[in-house]
């Protein structure tokens, strides 16, 4: 008896392992959605920028990198740049880094700094955590050339 139910309860598992695994190779059959539309493309882009420029304001840690800049053109050059870098079909055309922060002399606590508040200005325009990951991910490339290693 107990053996016809170890039976039937090792046929219910291998079942429903069997059921998961086809659902999982559906999702897989379904097209992916890029970074960029998963950014809300270059409005959702701009958004982000524009509450990340709140962030570094406030922010103690990294503002007096950023005074006497030109917003309204950092907010272009890193909406055109996290555009293209998350495969959208924008061009960036500002300043290589390494020559834009050169002089800057960003310290490591400065560079997470901007990434901590990247992520919260995504956070609070409900990008998606992988989303914001493969973004990071994407940026974390560039660290030499900010930090003119």
């Amino acid at each position: 008896m107990a053996n016809l139910y170890l039976k039937h309860l090792i046929a219910a598992l291998l079942s429903g392992i069997a059921l998961i695994l086809v659902g999982c190779q559906s999702l897989n059959n379904q097209p992916d959605e890029s970074l960029y539309q998963q950014l809300g493309e270059r409005e959702g882009i701009a958004n982000v920028v524009e509450d990340l420029l709140y962030l570094i304001v406030d922010d103690e840690r990294i503002n007096q990198q950023f005074k006497g800049m030109d917003v309204a053109q950092f907010h272009r050059n890193l909406t055109d740049q996290l555009c293209e870098l998350s495969g959208g079909p924008c061009t960036y055309t500002g300043r290589p880094m390494r020559e834009l922060h050169s002089d800057m002399g960003i310290t490591d606590t400065e560079f997470n700094a901007l990434a901590e508040n990247l992520i919260l200005a995504m956070e609070r325009n409900d990008i998606p955590t992988g989303a914001q990951n493969r973004l990071i991910k994407a940026l974390v490339t560039m660290y030499p050339d900010i930090r003119n290693l």
